[in-house]
């Protein structure tokens, strides 16, 4: 059995006696300081006199216990798992302990905290290692290239775990091992770091990030020598590394090697001026911009957003934005908002839309904490706003975006090589356009490294990509960077409203002209918050077996289903050969319902945060002009199959609207 104790002096841990094992491994005295060994009394205090016994009964638990306790040299996170082993509290250890992160729709994100399972200095220092592993296996160069890191600002005090630290953690790993480093002196936009390794021909980018999350959270998102975010088998192989790669090695804790290594430096002016001067590609109307009587507010939501957005409406004539005082400078702990999301709309936005009313400004925009998505409110009448959805942004900035291009493109033929793509939850709004207007549109699995792959595959072959877009307010306009970005689409967004009213129109009204020749495309997003990831199993397991072994549901709410397609098993019974032209995800829960009545809806467990998304649309054809029977019709829709499908009361699901 295995035997852990606690010096109640120093507080380090320690085995028993000199003459004992851990986990089968036979150890010639007690363990102190930092993992190192310690003879008796080293302490400070009579160690056998003082130790407090510890047992698990579970040997599995116990090699995890002893592998966090010898390795983790932060004292604040090994005190966190030590404190949990003294009360006995196995289920969070095993919690903490019994598993690894795994790579989602974007990199590594959890908690931070102590415990394998978390984000923390030793988690973030094994998929550091399991990285340059699997990176000196890929490139022959990678001593020449080097790699970019990037943070944003937040932090954890329990922990001593902040974005910052993590970045330089990152660093010391690949310094050690010789590789050169272009570590950001400052925090920046998480794009900053996929262009950055485009413009510097680096071979891979990491930033530490968790976006949108709550405050608890942070990640670790990784991008490859392309620009786009890593997807498979990268991912896979890395993980692999990372299991092969658990030791820290001697200098990876070295923090403050980042400071005097010769190998590191700082792309940070370099980057931006770049990034300033390609921006320029997606500015068409500079002279409306720098006469338009319009006002916007910006909002930085506590993160790196504010100097940036101020940069691009810089460079594209504007005058600045009007900044929320108490949200643009950075704050890990999102003070003002009860949430850091915009997605969220009028009710995290209040600060801004106060502004906005108080100033005469008729359009807020708000980037997320790492500026990498962008929501977006207009007033319409005095102290009324308009939140646009994701989709509903989708619609006028691929409009937007193809406008400006027929401008400067006049022969039809060159249509033919460009194109615009979404993620399958996403409105198919653009895949409309583009069937009557004769570009291309592609389809992707949900998240940008699906999307920014791809469209690095088709600029390869000479196709012209304008936009692409996530319904979740990620968009990215044009191919600078290979990931979606709130700055660029929020000046965008800008200069297309500035030109609007030019012609007396708002975003709005300009938003009805779109479905009035396209027909409208009417969606409702919303989730359930679900902690249990065996209940997320238990309910996609359930549809898949709805009337039998196999059988998926037949209807819904009296709607009855035309087709469903699983993209985690490779199920479609709409394709003659009834597999999935999408890749199969088999880590991830996606099954979407075709109905009779031409809605499609989507169930997907989210890759990020713990919900279960539900997605619905309905696109009716040109002409058609009776919204609220439409509405109506989707909303009944969408209540039975969160009612019939996901079973909230029965699942102990938590109901939210967005």
């Amino acid at each position: 059995m295995t035997r852990i104790c606690f010096c109640r002096d120093c507080g380090y841990s320690a085995v028993l006696n000199r003459n004992c094992y851990i986990t089968d491994k036979e150890v010639s005295s007690p363990l102190g300081p930092q993992g190192s060994l310690l003879a008796m009394g080293d302490c400070g205090g009579d160690l056998n006199a003082n130790l407090l016994g510890h047992t698990t009964g579970d040997p599995q638990l116990d090699k995890a216990i002893f592998q966090w306790i010898t390795w983790d040299k932060n004292v604040h996170t090994r005190e966190q798992i030590e404190t949990l082993l003294r009360e006995g509290q196995l289920g969070e250890l095993r919690a903490r302990l019994g598993s690894r992160m795994a790579f989602g729709t974007a990199g590594l994100r959890a908690p931070m905290g102590a415990g394998f399972a978390l984000i923390n200095d030793l988690t973030v220092i094994q998929s550091t290692q399991g990285m340059y592993r699997y990176l000196e296996r890929r490139f022959p160069d990678l001593e020449r290239r080097g790699v970019v890191v990037g943070y944003d600002t937040r932090g954890a005090v329990a922990s001593s775990c902040s974005s910052k630290r993590l970045a330089k953690l990152t660093a010391a790993v690949l310094l050690s091992k010789g590789v050169p480093v272009y570590l950001f002196s400052t925090y920046v936009p998480t794009p900053f770091v996929p262009y950055g390794v485009k413009i510097l021909g680096a071979a891979a980018g990491v930033m530490i990030t968790a976006s949108h999350n709550p405050k608890e959270d942070n990640g670790y998102k990784v991008y490859w020598e392309n620009g786009a975010q890593i997807a498979s088998p990268h991912d896979k192989e890395i993980l692999r590394c990372i299991e092969d790669s658990m030791e820290p090695w001697t200098d990876s804790w070295k923090e403050n090697l980042a400071d005097s290594s010769a190998l590191c430096s700082d792309p940070l002016q370099h980057v931006c001026r770049q990034y300033m001067e390609d921006l320029k590609l997606l500015c068409f109307h500079r002279e409306i911009n720098a006469e338009t009587p319009m006002k916007f507010v910006h909002t930085a939501f506590h993160g790196v957003g504010h100097a940036y957005v101020h940069q691009a409406f810089q460079v594209f004539g504007f005058p600045p934005p009007i900044p929320v005082p108490e949200q643009k400078d950075p704050d890990p702990e999102f003070s003002t908002v009860s949430c850091p999301n915009p997605e969220e709309g009028a009710s995290v936005l209040k600060l801004a839309l106060r502004l906005a009313e108080k100033e005469g400004a008729s359009v807020v925009l708000a980037t997320d904490p790492d500026a990498d998505r962008l929501a977006v409110a207009e007033q319409y009448e005095k102290g009324q706003w308009k939140v646009f959805t994701g989709n509903e942004l989708a619609a006028l900035l691929g409009w937007w975006m193809l406008s400006n291009w027929r401008q400067r493109h006049t022969d039809p033929a060159d249509l033919d090589r460009v194109y615009m793509l979404a993620t399958t939850v996403s409105s198919k709004i653009l895949q409309t356009i583009a069937d009557k207007e004769g570009f291309h549109f592609q389809e992707t699995l949900p998240g940008f490294k699906w999307i920014g792959n791809i469209i690095k595959e088709l600029t390869d072959k000479g196709k012209e990509v304008l936009f692409a877009f996530e319904e979740s307010i990620g968009f990215m306009c044009g191919t600078s960077v290979l990931d979606k970005d709130g700055v660029s689409a929020a000046v965008v967004v800008a200069e297309m409203a500035a030109y609007l009213e030019t012609k007396n129109l708002t975003m709005s009204q300009q938003l009805a002209n779109i479905y009035e020749i396209y027909g409208f495309h009417i969606s409702k997003t919303s989730y359930v918050v679900c902690h249990d990831p065996a209940t997320v199993k238990r309910i996609f397991t359930r549809l898949r077996n709805f009337g039998g072994q196999g059988q998926y549901p037949r209807a819904c709410g009296g709607y009855d289903i035309t087709h469903v397609r699983d993209v985690t098993t490779g199920y479609d019974s709409s394709q003659h050969d009834h597999k999935s032209v999408l890749p199969v995800t088999k880590s991830s829960q996606m099954i979407t319902f075709t109905f009779q009545n031409g809605i499609m809806a989507t169930l997907r467990a989210s890759g990020t945060e713990p919900k279960i998304k539900h997605y619905a649309e309905f696109c009716a054809a040109p002409g058609k002009s009776d919204v609220s029977s439409l509405k109506q019709e989707l909303c009944r829709l969408t209540d039975a199959l969160v009612e019939d499908f996901l079973e909230p009361d029965k699942n102990n699901l938590k109901r939210h609207s967005v």
